[in-house]
């Protein structure tokens, strides 16, 4: 079966991403992503598949998947019927983590731990529950404390029991085989929008610096963003506005030009569609001080929209059943 690409998106000021996911069950989601992957997986039982490596799993249960290395988990029961499925998701970039690495010596762990989480690694369930007792830190509104957290779990599985996954033949299988240049291509268009988002951005300019048809562009962005690319486009303008609102005392109709709106009035009514208030009420949380570190990162409990797209689907464990 082919991976999904998934985008994982991190958020304004933020190194770390961090999703709070709580479901009557795990449906099987076959992806990888550029990212390193630390899940803690909580009252559920049912398989786990990281690259050509399918186990049963249960209770707290706790891996590091390396870089595109295609997993998912699987699962319809409950170990406490009456309790939802729950899994902490930690995504972070394998070069910060080694520039961090590099210039920090206090976090010199964490070379050790890429190192070893080559073929993906499953910990003990002692450090699933030390992950565990961290969980209000992990969830923290505030981003510094969740990268605080992240940095200490990390370094704490560096020397931490954990059994190899995937078998190294797995990784003649990763992106160029199965996924082909489609992530690189969707990053080439992605890059394009963060750096002229202020700017008219029309599809045909887009197709050429992919190298792709609109057709394909298209049905790329569905696939792996999870949503159109005028929508796409439009986030990125509205988290720009956003910045601007709280950072600067500009007029709200400087900040719709600025942001690439043509006119205030779609410009307000993006954002309220997008933010469920008005800029201005959106700018006097900030002067009132009552606006959370949060604001500059997606909610913990909402995934990317690429993320989203499998949540109907069965289970592998149920079609096997």
């Amino acid at each position: 079966m082919k991976p999904a690409y998934e985008h994982v998106e991190f958020g304004d000021r933020c190194s770390v991403r961090i999703y709070h996911r709580r479901l009557p069950r795990i449906p099987f989601e076959w992806h990888h992503h550029p990212e390193y992957e630390l899940t803690l997986t909580m009252n559920s039982q049912g398989k786990r598949y990281i690259g050509d490596s399918v186990v049963d799993y249960e209770a707290e249960d706790l891996v590091l998947v390396p870089p595109d290395l295609p997993h998912t988990w699987a699962s319809n029961r409950s170990i406490d019927p009456s309790s939802p499925q729950v899994a902490i998701v930690i995504w972070f970039d394998g070069d910060w983590a080694r520039r961090l690495a590099d210039c920090c010596p206090e976090y010199e762990a964490l070379h050790r731990l890429l190192r070893r989480a080559a073929c993906g690694l499953a910990f003990g369930q002692d450090a699933g529950a030390a992950m565990r007792l961290r969980a209000n830190d992990l969830l923290s509104s505030a981003p510094r404390e969740r990268l605080a957290a992240t940095l200490d779990i990390l370094c704490a599985l560096a020397d931490a029991p954990g059994a190899p996954l995937a078998s190294p033949s797995t990784f003649n299988e990763r992106t160029e085989g199965p996924s082909g240049h489609e992530p690189e291509r969707i990053n080439r268009v992605l890059s394009m929008i963060d750096a002229r988002f202020a700017e008219p951005l029309r599809l045909p300019e887009l197709c050429a610096a992919a190298s792709l048809s609109e057709r394909t562009l298209t049905r790329y962005f569905a696939q792996h963003i999870g949503e159109s690319v005028s929508r796409y486009i439009t986030r990125v303008r509205i988290g720009h506005a956003c910045r601007m609102l709280a950072d600067t005392s500009l007029p709200v109709s400087v900040i719709a030009t600025r942001s690439g709106f043509a006119n205030i009035a779609n410009f307000n009514r993006q954002f309220k569609a997008m933010k469920e208030t008005t800029p201005a009420a959106y700018r006097r949380q900030f002067a009132s001080g009552s606006v959370l570190d949060a604001v500059f990162s997606p909610p913990l409990t909402e995934r990317s929209p690429s993320l989203r797209r499998g949540a109907g689907r069965l289970t592998r464990s149920e079609a096997e059943d």
